[in-house]
């Protein structure tokens, strides 16, 4: 999987061109980059399927280090500039962010309308199911006569599904099997001999020092940037140890997953790409006011524990819960980190039955009224 860069500066052809479909992504960052994270990925991946794509973001700094060499078929463009675009076959709006009135209206006056949909955030919960494919008809303002779509990612047949490219799970064991411990060594993250490694990518609010101790000797955590790289360091317990690491390209992220023990990672887009990476994962869950990220993660765990050993979800829903602040840690919570095998083992198999249903990408495609191959 090649490292690559979003091209600012390329010209897009022109949205009517007949052999190449265009998309139109938007994002607004809000608080993280997980977002912009996720809206590159499929923007990514619909250029490198023969789209023509335009992702257009509020803040297109962290590009810098997202994807350093660019793609062919893939514009990243400021959100401002969109205002003076012809809209494409395909408009995406991204986590409810509202598009430009200018833009809407633009795309209300194409003779042939685009497809226009609102791509969702992922949840393993009910609703997903229920509101995939729900239709929102404009009857007024700038995008009267226009039919917003509703897609939702999701972890099953009844929803949109998950970001996977071609061959992404090909080459994460071939990493696994030839090029981890290389990989890690020669940007001096080797684990000494005996060492597990463990990625961390979490909230300022993660219960670190719980952590820690329930983690136990003889381990390497490879820190990613964010406010762990200086809280964690000094209250690391005797026999571990920690690097932190710099911004990563997406590619090195996902090299990065597959090369460690154990995934501690946060949000969406890490998340997705820890399962993908078939290890041992540990889900920080993005915190709300009311509440609403209890039930999002019990969700998930019923769905992605189901057919696991009783013990091993006993465990791994301990872990979780104390790992979020919905539960005290316990001695259960603890073992699960000590008992890597027996998740390592599910971690696969979860995956395998992820990757049996068709990918979010080529769903969006069909959804979209374009073939996965267009």
């Amino acid at each position: 999987m090649p490292d690559a860069l979003a091209d600012s500066s390329s010209d897009v052809p022109t949205p009517d061109s007949p052999d190449r479909p265009t998309w139109d992504i938007f994002c607004r960052v809000i608080d993280n980059y997980g977002d912009l994270g996720v809206c590159l990925r499929l923007a990514r991946d619909l250029a490198q399927r023969g789209a023509q794509v335009r992702l257009w973001s509020d803040d297109l700094s962290p590009l810098s280090w997202m994807q350093p060499t660019p793609v062919e078929g893939l514009a990243c463009l400021p959100w401002t500039d969109s205002a003076r675009a012809a809209p494409g076959d395909v408009v995406v709006e991204t986590f409810g962010c509202d598009l430009p009135e200018r833009f809407v209206a633009a795309m209300a006056a194409r003779a042939v309308k685009p497809a226009w949909i609102n791509l969702e955030y992922l949840s393993a919960e009910s609703y997903v199911e229920r509101s995939h494919g729900l239709k929102s008809p404009q009857f007024s303002g700038p995008g009267a006569g226009l039919e917003k779509r509703f897609f939702y990612p999701g972890f099953s047949d009844r929803t949109g599904g998950l970001l996977r490219e071609p061959g992404l799970i090909e080459a994460a064991d071939a990493h696994v099997a030839h090029g981890a411990a290389a990989w890690l060594a020669a940007r001096g993250w080797a684990p000494a001999p005996g060492e597990r490694v463990l990625s961390l990518f979490a909230y300022p609010h993660a219960p670190l020092a719980a952590f820690l101790d329930a983690l136990g000797p003889g381990w390497l955590l490879l820190l990613c940037p964010g406010a762990p790289q200086q809280e964690l360091p000094p209250l690391l317990r005797d026999g571990q140890r920690a690097i932190a690491l710099p911004h990563l390209s997406q590619t090195d992220y996902d090299r990065l997953l597959w090369s460690c023990d154990l995934n501690l990672v946060r949000g969406e887009d890490s998340f997705v790409r820890a399962q993908w990476a078939g290890r041992p994962m540990l889900w920080q869950i993005y915190f709300q006011d009311d509440g609403a990220h209890g039930p999002k993660l019990e969700a998930f765990l019923a769905r992605a524990m189901t057919g696991s050993p009783a013990p091993l979800r006993a465990r791994w829903g301990a872990l979780s819960r104390a790992w979020n602040g919905l539960a005290p840690w316990t001695p259960e919570a603890a073992e699960a980190l000590r008992e890597l095998a027996d998740a390592a083992a599910h971690a696969r198999a979860w995956r395998a039955e992820l990757a049996a249903m068709p990918d979010l990408t080529a769903r969006l495609q069909a959804f979209a009224g374009l073939s996965s191959g267009a």
